[in-house]
């Protein structure tokens, strides 16, 4: 798994290539964290455009994350989710901490309101 950012104000783009899992997921969630903290990063969007696989280990990604931002009153954004990663998404009821968003200009734009 690489993870590529992006900062545009505050906000970390992070774009995720390859498989979330438990093999990937301790280094995927210190990137983005050590990224976060390096940046003074309020909201965060996840581009899931590249992955490939994700199990309960990524979901703990993304709450962890979504927790982590939250304590900043920041909201955490994904898009590009392929159908797998979507129904992953919506069956463990993510969907109701995280915004689903076509693209990063859509979250970006609701984010910096």
């Amino acid at each position: 798994m690489r993870v590529s950012f992006e900062t545009i104000d505050n906000i970390l783009i992070a774009e995720l290539d390859g498989e979330l899992d438990h093999h990937t997921a301790k280094e995927v969630r210190d990137e983005i964290d050590k990224t976060i903290d390096a940046f003074f990063i309020k909201h965060l969007i996840f581009d899931f455009k590249n992955v490939t696989f994700m199990d309960s280990s990524g979901i703990g990604v993304i709450i962890g994350r979504y927790n982590k931002i939250h304590d900043m009153n920041g909201k955490v954004g994904v898009f590009n989710c392929n159908k797998y990663v979507d129904k992953i998404f919506a069956v463990s009821d993510l969907y109701s901490i995280v915004d689903k968003f076509h693209d990063a200009d859509e979250a970006i734009k609701v984010f910096n309101k």
